[in-house]
């Protein structure tokens, strides 16, 4: 069974950085994706970035393109999402999530992700 494990939320000034981590452990395919998402209170779950396993191109939205990073290391089955210059608008829980794709797909924000972490708060504000 596919797990998502987030960790590194937390409390930040406007300005400042936080970086996230998503450990997965279960995959039984070699090709997939694994996105970013957010959810702030009474408002719509919304896509931040993901990345492909394959060839680890990744993809953004556009709110936080030049400000938020996604990496992976392989080694150690983890995705991070480095973000910077945080707003108060980024407060929200955020989620990190996988799917299975096929051979030579890349990863979007818009597919059905089947696998979901617990989430992780992150609060920006003076």
């Amino acid at each position: 069974q596919l797990q998502l494990v987030e960790s590194g939320g937390g409390l930040v000034q406007p300005g400042g950085s936080l970086r996230l981590s998503c450990a997965a452990s279960g995959f039984t395919y070699d090709y997939y994706g694994i996105g970013w998402f957010r959810q702030a209170p009474k408002k719509e779950r919304e896509g931040v970035s993901c990345i492909t396993s394959s060839d680890g191109s990744t993809y953004y939205a556009d709110s936080v393109k030049g400000r938020f990073t996604i990496s992976r290391d392989n080694a150690k089955n983890t995705v991070y999402l480095q973000m910077n210059s945080l707003k108060p608008e980024d407060t929200a829980v955020y989620y990190c999530a996988a799917l299975y794709l096929s051979y030579g797909t890349s990863c979007g924000l818009r597919y059905e992700y089947d696998y979901w972490g617990q989430g992780t708060q992150v609060t920006v504000s003076s």
